[in-house]
Formats: C-alpha cells, structure tokens, sequence
C-alpha cells in the first residue's frame, strides 16, 4: 500500500469506530464519499483538458473540493491519474485543505459538537417526518441519519 492511501484507510476505519461509539451517523462516511467521488471527476477532467490543452479546472476549485470532504477521492485521483503530484505550492495547500477537515471532524468528537449533532439528526428526523410521512426512499436516507446506540 501506498503511503499516501493511509490517511483514506484510517479516515474510514476512524469513521467507523465513531459510529460504532455513537458520535457521528453514517451521512458523515456518505458526505465523504459524494464528495471523494465529485473531487475526482474534477481531477479527471482537469488531467483530460491539461493533455489536450484546454481550459483547465481551477486550483481553487480542486482544493475548496478537498476541504469540502472530497480529499480521499482527490488522493486517489493524484496517485491514479499522475495529476497534481509535483507541484509543491499544491501539494502545500491540499495538506493544509485536508488537515483542516480531519480537525472539523475531530471537532465533531467534542462534547459541546457531538451534542449539537445529535440535535440537529433528532431535529432533521421530525422535520422529515412530519413533512413527508412514510416515503420509503426518505426511510432509507433517514437511517443514514441515525445514531448507533450501544446496549
């Protein structure tokens, strides 16, 4: 395993273990796959229109999409793609994008975060409930939503 893959396999074994204690419902690891999965198109098309001299996708754009729980996917595409790996300003700015999200998350773990975030799932839950019933796709997303509760 590359060293580069680490941080995606303990983002996901951290992930899990969170859920499994009760701080965060599993939406978290599907933001962060919509996410991966949205920052590596973005990559993809950034390496196509870099070899075919095109315009190309903002760095900007690239990272914003790192911060916003896209970097497991932007990792991914850097090492598959060969994309964005030399350049050292980048890679400077995507740690910097990816440290700030795992503090976000970190920060989720706190007492005063993990309190409001089972607030707002409870909140999130009623307001769901009360507005669409018993629709069976809402179901599904509403037990994304939950908290593991331990016996």
């Amino acid at each position: 395993m590359k060293i580069w893959y680490l941080p995606i396999v303990l983002l996901a074994a951290g992930l899990a273990y969170s859920y499994w204690l009760g701080y965060t419902p599993p939406l978290i690891a599907l933001i962060y796959f919509v996410g991966s999965v949205i920052a590596y198109s973005l990559y993809a098309k950034d390496k196509r229109a870099a070899v075919k001299g095109a315009w190309r996708v903002q760095e900007s754009t690239l990272h914003i999409s790192a911060l916003l729980c896209g970097w497991p996917g932007a990792i991914i595409a850097q090492q598959r793609l060969r994309h964005k790996t030399k350049k050292v300003s980048f890679r400077v700015v995507f740690t910097i994008s990816l440290l700030l999200n795992l503090s976000l998350l970190a920060w989720l773990h706190s007492p005063a975060a993990s309190h409001k975030l089972h607030d707002y799932g409870y909140k999130f839950d009623q307001w769901v409930a009360t507005q669409f019933g018993g629709n069976k796709y809402l179901d599904i997303l509403l037990a994304f939503s939950r908290f593991h509760t331990r016996r």
